[in-house]
């Protein structure tokens, strides 16, 4: 192989690498995006009237169990914020193709069971649109992603 076609391939292979890197870092910032959301979605939750006394409630008659339920369907879309970046490619993947699912249940199944006897409020229904709409668009970008080429060293 000429010198001029090798330094192409490494230039080409080099790019290839920043782009697998942009991929990650790009599915990293959208499940903060994704967080970001949920978090506003239960500061404003909070300042409905009589929320606080519900939530005073509910927690008397939770388990630890259910909160660690809970705390475990949070920590898979926060997980996803680092293991987006470390993770090789396939498990990378199969990584968004499992956390998805579960964090978009996470989200809709407490608009579907409002509490306080109300309708779900709109401003849930409009957080949980934004965070599904952007669980997609991970799930999207994790399908589309191209499967690196490997790289064979022909010099031996």
């Amino acid at each position: 192989m000429s010198k001029q076609l090798k330094d192409s391939a490494d230039k080409m292979t080099y790019k290839k690498m920043m782009t697998d890197k942009e991929r990650k870092s790009l599915l990293s910032i959208l499940w903060i995006f994704v967080l970001l959301n949920m978090i506003y979605a239960d500061i404003l939750g909070m300042l409905r009237p009589g929320y606080l006394e519900f939530l005073d409630q509910m927690s008397q008659q939770l388990t630890g169990g259910a909160v660690l339920l809970f705390a475990v369907l949070m920590e898979v879309a926060i997980a996803m914020v680092l293991l987006s970046r470390v993770l090789a490619y396939k498990a990378n993947r199969w990584a968004h193709f499992i956390a998805i699912p579960f964090t978009i249940l996470w989200v809709v199944v407490p608009a579907l069971m409002p509490s306080l006897g109300d309708s779900t409020p709109p401003s849930y229904v409009f957080f949980a649109s934004v965070e599904v709409a952007a669980m997609l668009v991970i799930f999207w970008y994790a399908w589309k992603w191209p499967k690196p080429e490997r790289r064979y060293d022909k010099s031996w």
